[in-house]
Formats: structure tokens, sequence, C-alpha cells
């Protein structure tokens, strides 16, 4: 833990080359209004938001345009790859948003199924490579399957983000073991991404031992969306100082808190 933190603080995530305050990572999409999604994201203390770059309009920075009500002199813009369904897709964007903006990093996202919206797992490796090779910085979306991510990884991603379950369906993270296997064999951060609905699947999220959280929906859905960001924000930083607490383990039968042993009779 740095020196200067103390053991009740979060300490910052560093993704390749650069260190982030927070553990939590949102969208800029479905909000009612940019001053929602403004509030949201001040609510929950984010310094890193995705940006569909084939549904928003990147190059306009006129006065009332998205860009606008995004602070980038604290926010990062990660410009994501939303809507691509081939590796030749996702290149294309990706290469876009550089042009366009100078951007580098890229939260790759290579879609197979409509319905579902799960990732082509082949599609994705063959980007992840193009990409990585072209100096790009890869936070790729994917399956929370270890052998996959475990190859995202050896291919030069920055991160690996598994995801919790499908995209906006807010529920949670449905297969906790393979997260923990994720974790244990990774040497990049892992982020648990799409599938957070509430507070507590982020802290569960955090408590398996991922390194952060990605939501858009979870948010930019909920009935007071600025409240929900505050709450992510907690359970985040709630589920890191719990994983980094080291829990009492799980028994059967009870163990009395004051215990009788010891005591004069």
């Amino acid at each position: 833990m740095p020196a200067t933190l103390t053991p009740t603080e979060v300490e910052p995530l560093t993704i390749a080359d650069r260190t982030f305050e927070s553990r939590l990572i949102l969208g800029t999409g479905k909000y009612a209004d940019f001053e929602t999604m403004q509030a949201a994201h001040r609510a929950s203390g984010t310094d890193m938001v995705t940006v569909a770059v084939r549904r928003v309009d990147l190059a306009d920075r006129s006065k009332g345009s998205m860009l606008d009500f995004i602070d980038t002199e604290r926010i990062q813009l990660l410009p994501n790859t939303a809507g691509c369904y081939s590796a030749a897709d996702a290149i294309r964007t990706a290469r876009l948003a550089r042009e366009i903006g100078g951007w580098s990093w890229i939260k790759l996202e290579v879609i197979g199924d409509e319905k579902t919206l799960f990732p082509d797992t082949m599609e994705l490796l063959r980007a992840t490579e193009t990409l990585v090779g072209e100096g790009f910085t890869v936070l790729p979306y994917t399956n929370d399957d270890p052998i996959v991510c475990k190859k995202l990884e050896e291919l030069g991603a920055a991160a690996v983000m598994p995801l919790g379950a499908p995209i906006g369906s807010g529920m949670g993270v449905r297969n906790p073991a393979n997260l923990r296997i994720i974790v244990e064999q990774a040497r990049v951060p892992v982020i648990v991404d799409a599938g957070v609905g509430t507070a507590s699947d982020a802290a569960i999220a955090m408590e398996l031992g991922a390194d952060g959280v990605l939501m858009n929906t979870g948010v930019a859905g909920a009935r007071d969306p600025v409240r929900m960001a505050r709450a992510m924000k907690l359970a985040v930083e709630a589920g890191w100082l719990a994983a980094n607490a080291g829990r009492i383990p799980m028994k059967l039968y009870a163990t009395a808190s004051s215990p009788l042993e010891g005591l004069i009779g």
C-alpha cells in the first residue's frame, strides 16, 4: 500500500501507463439528458468514461454536444467499438477514434450475437492482436472465459474485461468461480464489464478480486441515476476494502463472539 494512503483508503487503479483514482468506469449512453449524465459522473467519482465511436460524433465540439458535458481535464475518454460485429469493423472504428481525437486507448467490443450481445471471441482475438500491433492500448470486453482472458493478455491487452452477465441484464456476477480463476491467473487488471444492476453486484465483483467495474445501464437506467452512481462508488470502494481486509472463513456452525474459554468458574 502506498505510504500516502491510510488503511481505510482505496488504492488507485493503474492500467498500462496511467493511474486512476477511481476503480469505477461509467458509460455515457442511455441517460435522459446530458445534465443527468454529468451529475451521475460527478456523483460516481469516476475518472474514465466510455464513448461509443459509432454512435457519438466525437468530432462535434460545439456548445451543447455530449463532450461539452464531460470534464475532459479530469475524466479520460475511452472510445469503444460498440456495435461492431467483426474484427475488421472494430479495427476500422478504433482507427477512426485515433484519427479524430488522437485517442490510442480503446475499449474493444466485437459482438457475435444480436440477442445476447455476447462477444465473438475469435474476432476479438484477431482485433486485439492487430490493434496492439498498431500501438493501441486495448481493453477488450470478453466472455468470462479464463482461457480467452489468458489469450487476450498474451496478445498484449492492457486489461481484460470479462462480463458479469449479458449487457444491460442487471443480473450481477453469474459465474463467480470463473471470475476468481481469471483474477488468479491475470497479470493485468481485471475489470468486470456488463451485467451489474445494483450496488451489491459491484461490491461482490470487487470482493471476488476484480480490480474495477465498468457499467452503463446499471446507472443510466436507474430511476435516479445520480443516487445510483453514488451507491456504485461506495460499493466499489467497500468491495475493494473488504477484499483486501481478508474476510473470516465461512463455517457451518456458529462460533461465539464472546467465547467462554479462559473464564474463571
